[in-house]
């Protein structure tokens, strides 16, 4: 089953907290795609950070500001050749990805007019959603949605009857963070571009599982978060071409985003510091290296091979056991499995896998369109990362078993 050549072991060392125990059990972490655990090295870097280097960045002329300036921007030119961007004045830092999709939606929204419309599709997350429609009741654009088809897909014929030149943004998510369905955006984005339309993409799912490049993907905008990738938290990235991010206003006002002031007049700063007010977290930032450079290390290609080979065993052995609904088994699928037991709430079912000391997530995964259409309030979910074993997989389909025996 396993990779020869992938040293699970190695890398589960290179993460203390993966040896706690929980009720007197090693524990078993998939809780994944809601956060992934953090290596010791990004962690060194924050302490290396706070010991060694911390001064305000960009204002300071003494010898820690221009330290702290260079980690911080050393981080920038990392994230822009990981995924590709043109430039680092592509790349923006946020809080998170959430914060990315309300820049856009409230810098380059501002750009859009009564009657304009704006495609998302039934699988968003919430930080999806809310904006377009806080932009909708401001302005008055028109919402539509993307249907899935009963391959838990896109129904992308719908997509194409949607597109009209009224049409000015189509936002999705790269990955579902439910039914871990990965969606053609490399279509969506080439199809909405044939109408004259920008194209936002949540990759908060994608980035750690996939092998990201904007430029070939052709994306306007591209968000995602440091700690869904073994990073720290409090970090996002927002990717956005250089000529669409100069047409928009600014997204905050403050300090670091400005050129000039007067009491008359604002010059802002050039990009990408003009959608970065106040003081952005640097000492995180610049400890985000250590998790792009972890990433690297072991290699996207492999990480992804690895969960694939996860998902597959363990979602062959949920098949076998009764009374076990999956929710999601498209064709192309990231490291995911959303389930139901018959007869139990997903909460009852997720705490009594936590008493096995099996961490999994329940809930409606802040989708709850999604799990409007599919008839249900919420679902337990297993997700996978790069430090996941096939004893772990065995270890969760065990305590599963058990748990059918008890209710």
């Amino acid at each position: 089953m396993e990779n020869s050549t992938y040293d699970i072991d190695k890398y589960r060392r290179d993460f203390p907290i993966l040896s706690r125990q929980l009720f007197g059990k090693p524990m078993v972490y998939l809780d994944n795609t809601a956060t992934t655990q953090t290596p010791r090295r990004v962690v060194d870097a924050i302490t290396e950070m706070y010991f060694t280097h911390k001064a305000n960045v960009h204002r300071g002329v003494h010898t820690l500001s221009l330290e702290a300036t260079e980690l911080m921007e050393e981080a920038r030119r990392l994230t822009a050749s990981y995924i590709n961007a043109s430039s680092t004045e592509e790349i923006i830092f946020t809080r998170g990805t959430t914060e990315a999709i309300n820049l856009v939606a409230s810098s380059y929204g501002s750009l859009l007019k009564e009657g304009d419309e704006v495609i998302l599709s039934v699988m968003e997350h919430h930080s999806n959603i809310v904006p377009w429609q806080l932009l909708r009741d401001r302005i008055g654009i028109k919402l539509k949605v993307i249907p899935m088809t009963s391959t838990w897909e896109l129904d992308m014929e719908e997509y194409r009857r949607m597109l009209n030149p009224r049409v000015k943004m189509v936002a999705v998510t790269h990955v579902s963070n439910v039914l871990g369905t990965v969606n053609p955006v490399g279509e969506i984005i080439s199809l909405a571009h044939n109408h004259g339309a920008a194209v936002l993409i949540d990759g908060a799912q994608a980035i750690a599982h996939l092998p990201i490049d904007v430029r070939a993907l052709d994306a306007d905008f591209y968000a995602f978060s440091a700690h869904k990738m073994y990073g720290p938290c409090g970090v996002g990235i927002l990717y956005g071409k250089k000529h669409l991010l100069e047409s928009m206003p600014p997204y905050q006002g403050g300090g670091e985003m400005i050129h000039k002031v007067n009491f008359a007049h604002t010059e802002y700063a050039a990009l990408p510091y003009k959608f970065e007010a106040g003081t952005p977290d640097f000492v995180d930032i610049a400890a985000f290296r250590e998790a792009l450079g972890y990433i690297r290390s072991i290699g996207i290609e492999n990480i992804a091979e690895h969960e694939e080979r996860l998902l597959r065993y363990t979602t062959e052995r949920m098949k076998l056991l009764p009374r076990v609904r999956i929710y999601g088994e498209a064709p192309v699928k990231s490291a995911v499995i959303s389930f139901l037991v018959e007869g139990a709430h997903h909460y009852d079912t997720g705490m009594l896998l936590d008493k096995q000391a099996v961490a999994v997530r329940t809930g409606h995964h802040c989708a709850q369109p999604l799990m409007e259409s599919l008839g249900i309030t919420g679902t337990v979910r297993a997700s996978f990362g790069l430090y996941n074993t096939f004893e772990e997989c065995d270890r969760f389909i065990a305590a599963l078993t058990r748990i059918l025996t008890m209710l």
